[in-house]
């Protein structure tokens, strides 16, 4: 009977237990750390699911949680700024999926590990760039996340880290991070429907894994203690980290 329910989706029985396990994991580190949550599932889900089928099924179970916190992100937020980060990460997000047609499973595996242990390191050791959000930064962090998100499905880190290293309130860097996260998921499932990708399985597992998602999103929230913020982002790095060398293609040689 399970294994019936889990065709129903296009995965095998394991691989959906496994999905869940992941999308549940996913979720406990984006609660008590506030960030990670593609960063540990797109590599590990990229492990049994095709490339296009990741980008799908993240994009379906991560568009619905924030939509209830988008208005009074947009009221402390700079939704302009956003925009026009997001107009130029439309461009090129067309550059990312032409590419990842072309990489292959195991190269968009190799490129995920890859951009999950450059982002891990870049946040782990502090680094930033000063000064303020010009014409130029938009350009360059919506540019690179627009190509980046296409091509792995991780748009998030350029805008991330550029927005972590501007002298705006917290509250705003919040803001702005979830309205182009939100943007992005939008833009992304718009593309691939115009371009014919996306089919039924893909939608319905990522539907699937909505719930598992948000409780365990819910439960890692509930878990967080004010005071040890170095110890659960420590911990995310880890996780992060074992993620990304778990989807290395070399283990399936």
């Amino acid at each position: 009977m399970f294994a019936d329910f889990a065709s129903g989706f296009g995965v095998a029985i394991a691989d959906l237990v496994f999905l869940v396990a992941v999308a549940t994991l996913a979720g406990i580190v984006r609660g008590f750390s506030g960030f990670g949550s593609a960063l540990i599932y797109i590599p590990l889900a990229a492990t049994v699911l095709p490339p296009v089928w990741v980008l799908i099924t993240l994009t379906v179970m991560d568009l619905v949680g924030p939509l209830p916190n988008l208005p009074r992100a947009v009221r402390e937020g700079r939704p302009r700024q956003v925009a026009a980060i997001g107009a130029v990460a439309g461009v090129t997000l067309l550059a990312g999926l032409w590419a990842l047609d072309r990489i292959g499973d195991a190269g968009f595996r190799w490129v995920v590990s890859g951009l999950c242990l450059v982002t891990v390191a870049l946040m782990a050791t502090g680094w930033r760039w000063s000064g303020r959000i010009t014409p130029a930064i938009i350009l360059g962090s919506g540019g690179m996340s627009g190509f980046l998100g296409g091509l792995s499905g991780l748009a998030g880190p350029p805008v991330i880290l550029t927005y972590m290293s501007a002298s705006l309130p917290a509250a705003t860097i919040r803001a702005n991070v979830l309205m182009y996260l939100v943007l992005w998921d939008a833009m992304l499932i718009s593309m691939l429907a115009v371009q014919g990708r996306l089919t039924a399985a893909p939608l319905l597992l990522g539907a699937v894994l909505i719930l598992p998602y948000l409780g365990a999103n819910v439960a890692g929230a509930w878990v967080f203690r004010t005071g040890a913020e170095r110890m659960y982002r420590a911990a995310a790095y880890i996780i992060i980290t074992g993620a990304a060398v778990m989807a290395l293609p070399v283990w399936s040689l």
